[in-house]
């Protein structure tokens, strides 16, 4: 049976995160449930938000000081982006530059990160999207036809992506394309390059974007490309290496959800124990029946054990540890918990559960997005089986 890595963990250092969390809650509270109603009864996006957050520092955290960040870690970011759920918000609108990031960090070149690293951190620039997933092949990554064939000094892209966010409001993204057909390689993880992809230039000249409606209001598209041309120099890394690459973004994506799902989880016990004891009913709190109270309390419980996961994974990825099974295993008990303290969170409410102002129901919807996304939990289940219990590949 295989067994993830060892390490001698130093100490988190609680008294400095509790620092982030101050500054990012004092940035939060101006933000209040009514502004985020707002954002989702249109299905907006956050733009006052988000600005906001990155002007403070918070998005370009994880970007070395000499590039104009703060030099932090994974295990920071996580942190910044958990307040931002637990204080009633939604993440989902600014992670994807976090993870996104890592990938550019560790396999850009110093031309590359210099030329972009500095406009990401003072906001002149955001890279928010990146383009893996495609219609026909889901998370069978391996199987994508999107291609990027070499002609001259340019990449030729032509093929498809689905469920590719923020596009509207980012100026770059990371797309994976096979460079070399999938018949052709030894193995099936081998023949794919990622891309650095200017949108500003893409979009109408061989890329299209198409909206699509969803229940969370998460501004997500599918991409279609034509004889998209881009400049050899948009290749980050080495060509072919690119599904290794992408893994170092995809761990650090579930680690980061992970976190979005503990602060979400927070939120939801925190609501609904001032509920339970401000709610009465035969003429006494609802939190005084141990049919309210043990739920809520289970739930607490789960969101805790969740976030012991959560320090592992980050703490392996920024000691540059492989951290692909704690990074799954996180996000799979934290997406897990944070549902089951939005069901109890609305069981506790009752009928007013349903009712907009409270932002139950609308973080009861943002929530349950992670049993799905960004990788199901019946995929990480899988990994685990395989990679660490030395169970048969079941695909």
């Amino acid at each position: 049976m295989n067994q993830p890595p060892t390490m001698s963990h130093d100490p988190i250092d609680h008294e400095a995160l509790e620092a982030i969390r101050d500054g990012v809650r004092s940035l939060c509270q101006q933000y209040d449930g009514e502004y985020w109603r707002q954002i989702d009864e249109v299905q907006g996006f956050p733009e006052k938000f988000v600005t906001e957050l990155t002007e403070a520092g918070w998005l370009g955290a994880m970007i070395p000081e000499a590039f104009g960040g703060s030099g932090l870690g994974l295990l920071e970011a996580s942190v910044i982006l958990e307040e931002v759920n637990r204080c009633g918000g939604n993440a989902g609108f600014v992670h994807g530059q976090m993870y996104n990031m890592a990938t550019l960090l560790k396999h850009g070149s110093e031309a590359q990160k210099s030329a972009i690293l500095p406009k990401l951190a003072s906001g002149e620039l955001r890279l928010q999207s990146m383009g893996v997933t495609e219609p026909t092949t889901g998370t069978d990554t391996t199987k994508i036809k999107t291609t990027a064939v070499k002609r001259g000094d340019k990449y030729v892209i032509n093929g498809q992506k689905v469920w590719i966010s923020r596009i509207q409001h980012s100026d770059l993204m990371i797309l994976l394309a096979r460079t070399t057909p999938l018949a052709e390689v030894k193995r099936k993880s081998e023949g794919m390059s990622i891309f650095l992809v200017d949108l500003h230039q893409a979009i109408g000249n061989g890329m299209t974007v198409q909206p699509i409606a969803n229940m969370v209001g998460h501004e997500t598209n599918e991409l279609f490309f034509d004889n998209l041309e881009l400049p050899a120099d948009s290749l980050i890394g080495e060509e072919g290496k690119g599904f290794r690459y992408i893994l170092d973004g995809l761990n650090a994506e579930r680690t980061l959800i992970a976190a979005e799902c503990i602060g979400d989880g927070r939120w939801f016990i925190d609501k609904a124990s001032r509920y339970a004891n401000e709610r009465i009913v035969f003429d006494r709190p609802i939190g005084q029946n141990q049919g309210v109270q043990f739920p809520i309390a289970e739930a607490h419980i789960e969101v805790e054990a969740a976030d012991l996961m959560r320090w592992r994974a980050c703490q392996e990825f920024d000691a540059g540890l492989p951290a692909g099974a704690s990074a799954n295993m996180a996000k799979y008990l934290a997406a897990k918990a944070s549902w089951e303290a939005a069901n109890v969170c609305l069981q506790t409410h009752g009928g007013f559960g349903f009712a907009t102002e409270y932002d139950v129901e609308r973080k009861f919807r943002e929530t349950r997005l992670y049993q799905v996304a960004p990788i199901s939990t019946n995929l990480i289940l899988s990994y685990v089986a395989e990679h660490l219990l030395d169970l048969p590949r079941s695909f």
